[in-house]
C-alpha cells in the first residue's frame, strides 16, 4: 500500500515537472520574441517650419456705438393729434414726426399777434409825432417798450407751438414707435428712437501698456455675429486721455462705415489694431503642437538607422519649444525649432521619442491663416 502511494507522488511530481518545463520554455520563447519585436512604423503627415510676416494686431473687445443716436421725447405735455413718421424708416433731418395739439396756443397767438400790431401801429405814431415834439421823449419810450414786450409775448406762443411739433433732430434710422394717436404725452416722455448708423462709432477698452503703441489714424478690423465672414475696416479716432481707475484701462474710439446698416449700437463686436511694420516669425500648424503641463512639444523627423536590423529609416525626435503668437491653423514658434525643420504636423499624441514612422501627406490637411469653416 505505501509502495502504491509513494509511486503515485513520484508520478504526480514528474508531471508538474514537465507542466513547469513546458511553460518555462514558453516563457523564455516569448522573452527572447519580446526582445526582437520591432514595432511596426506609425504612418504620419509632415509640414515643415517656415517664415512667415505677420502683422502685429492688438486684440480687443468692443461694443458699437451710433455717431449720433436719441430718443426723441415730448419737450412740452399736449395730445398727440398726428403721426407722421413709418417706424424703422430713414428720415432726415427737420422732418415732421409728431404733432401736439396746439389750438389752445394758435388762438393764444392771434390775440398777442393783433397786440403787437396794435403796439407797432402805436409805435410808429409816436415816432412820428416825437419827431415834432408833439409828446414827450417818455411817451415815445413806453410805446416803444409796448412793442417789443407785445412781439415778445407772440414770439413765447409760436415758441410753444414749435416745441409742439416734434422734428428730426438730425438724419438717421427711425425705431419702434412708442406713442399712439390721440394719447397724452408727459413732458419727456419717449416718442421714438432715432439712430445714425452710417458711420459707426466701436468703443473698446486696451491696456495702459498699449497706449503708447497706438494713435489716431491707425486701422483697426472689426468682426461681429451681425456680419459672419466678414471684417469691417476702420481707423482710431479718438484715445480718451484718462485711463480707468479700476482697470488701468484706456478707452479708444474708432470710426468705420456702415452702408449697409447691418452693424447696430449696442453690438458686440472683436476689434483688432492694426500696427505699423509686419514681423519674421516662424509658424508651424498648431496640429503639430503636443501640449503638456511640462512644456509643449513637437516632433522632428529625422533619417536614423534601425538598431536592430541596421537599415535606414524614419524616426522622430521629441522637441520642445516656446510657443508665441497663434493665428488660423498656425502657431508662432518663438524658439527651439530652425526654420526647414520637418515635424509630424498631426496625430502627434500617438508618438514617443525615436519611434519609426512612414509619412504619406496625401493624407495631410490644409492649414489656412484665415480659415473659414463650413459651420461658422
Amino acid at each position: 500500500m505505501k509502495k502504491r502511494i509513494l509511486l503515485s507522488l513520484l508520478g504526480l511530481l514528474l508531471v508538474i515537472a514537465i507542466l513547469a518545463g513546458i511553460k518555462g520554455l514558453q516563457i523564455f520563447k516569448m522573452v527572447g520574441t519580446g526582445k526582437s519585436f520591432t514595432p511596426p512604423p506609425e504612418t504620419v503627415t509632415t509640414a515643415q517650419a517656415h517664415t512667415e510676416s505677420w502683422e502685429t494686431t492688438v486684440p480687443a473687445v468692443g461694443s458699437l456705438e451710433a455717431v449720433q443716436g436719441v430718443t426723441v421725447a415730448a419737450e412740452s405735455p399736449g395730445k398727440v393729434t398726428r403721426i407722421a413718421f413709418t417706424p424703422g424708416t430713414f428720415i432726415k433731418a427737420g422732418s415732421l414726426l409728431i404733432q401736439q395739439d396746439t389750438s389752445s396756443e394758435e388762438a393764444q397767438l392771434q390775440a398777442a399777434e393783433a397786440t403787437a400790431m396794435l403796439a407797432k401801429v402805436n409805435f410808429e405814431r409816436l415816432r412820428l409825432l416825437v419827431e415834432t415834439n408833439a409828446v414827450s421823449k417818455a411817451a415815445y419810450d413806453d410805446g416803444e417798450a409796448k412793442h417789443k414786450q407785445a412781439v415778445a409775448e407772440a414770439d413765447t406762443i409760436r415758441a410753444a407751438i414749435a416745441k409742439k411739433t416734434i422734428r428730426a433732430p438730425f438724419s438717421g434710422r427711425l425705431g419702434i414707435r412708442l406713442v399712439n394717436l390721440g394719447q397724452i404725452l408727459k413732458e419727456g416722455e419717449a416718442i421714438v428712437s432715432l439712430q445714425a448708423l452710417d458711420p459707426i462709432f466701436i468703443n473698446f477698452m486696451l491696456p495702459q501698456q498699449e497706449l503708447s503703441r497706438i494713435q489716431p489714424g491707425f486701422p483697426v478690423r472689426i468682426t461681429s455675429d451681425a456680419l459672419p465672414g466678414q471684417t469691417v475696416v476702420g481707423k482710431i479716432t479718438a484715445i480718451n486721455p484718462q485711463a480707468d481707475n479700476a482697470t488701468r484701462n484706456v478707452r479708444v474710439q474708432a470710426t468705420a462705415t456702415n452702408k449697409e446698416e447691418r452693424l447696430h449700437p449696442g453690438m458686440f463686436a472683436t476689434v483688432a489694431v492694426v500696427l505699423p511694420g509686419k514681423n519674421q516669425v516662424l509658424t508651424l500648424p498648431a496640429t503639430a503642437v503636443l501640449p503638456a503641463p511640462y512644456g509643449d512639444s513637437v516632433f522632428v523627423v529625422e533619417e536614423r538607422k534601425n538598431e536592430k536590423t541596421g537599415k535606414p529609416g524614419l524616426a522622430v525626435r521629441q522637441q520642445f519649444v516656446r510657443l508665441g503668437e497663434k493665428r488660423g491653423d498656425f502657431v508662432a514658434i518663438v524658439s527651439g525649432l530652425k526654420a526647414g525643420a520637418t515635424v509630424v504636423s498631426t496625430g502627434v499624441f500617438k508618438l514617443r521619442n525615436g519611434q519609426g514612422i512612414v509619412v504619406d501627406n496625401a493624407l495631410n490637411p490644409e492649414f489656412l491663416l484665415n480659415p473659414k469653416p463650413d459651420n461658422s
